[in-house]
């Protein structure tokens, strides 16, 4: 072996041609068979497809994303936060904000919401701007499942002096989507019907 030998290319996959042998193929075009469209690579090289992790996502099916967490909600609204002094409140809220990003337009940091709500209830304005804008958030995440979106922020902001029932209203928003998935659990990859 010399002293060179390993920066050797390794060996030609057969069935996935390239331009430079033995390297994976450059990206190609989404019709291409056998390539993940998003990365043009095939799976033995680490960049697997969602179908290669979910069974629940046909091969050469479009962009994916986890599904969200389907939750009681009574028990986000009422339940939890009175056992947990307002705490699970809280971590509800970063949850649901982050899985607004099922939506792949969605930009958002979930820990920036949090501190609107609580921190920021000092200033009086970012909470009801936070929760406002959850509530299209929740919408866009409908859309990106194929569904009509539902949800308002408006009707978010409103429901705050209704007995707090915001959390109620946008966990049932959030439950949709889930149903919208029979038979798919958290986090499985489902596919994305309205990007």
């Amino acid at each position: 072996m010399t002293q060179h030998d390993w920066l050797a290319e390794p060996p030609a996959q057969p069935g996935y041609p390239s331009s430079r042998p033995g390297y994976p193929p450059e990206p190609g075009p989404p019709s291409q068979p056998g390539y993940p469209p998003q990365y043009g690579y095939p799976p033995q090289y680490g960049y697997g497809y969602a179908n290669q992790n979910s069974p629940y996502v046909p091969a050469g099916s479009g962009p994916t994303r986890p599904l969200p967490m389907r939750r009681n909600v009574l028990a986000v609204w009422l339940g939890l936060p009175l056992i947990t002094l307002g705490i699970y409140g809280l971590v509800w809220y970063y949850k649901i904000n982050r899985e607004t990003m099922f939506n792949p337009s969605t930009r958002v940091n979930p820990g920036g919401s949090v501190l609107a709500i609580s921190l920021g209830g000092l200033l009086l304005v970012p909470p009801y701007v936070s929760i406002y804008k959850t509530g299209e958030r929740i919408a866009a995440a409908q859309r990106a499942a194929g569904l009509p979106p539902t949800c308002s922020g408006w009707l978010g902001v409103l429901l705050i002096f209704l007995f707090g029932t915001y959390p109620l209203y946008y966990q049932a928003e959030m439950n949709r989507i889930c149903a919208a998935y029979p038979g798919a659990v958290v986090d499985t990859l489902v596919p994305l019907r309205g990007i």
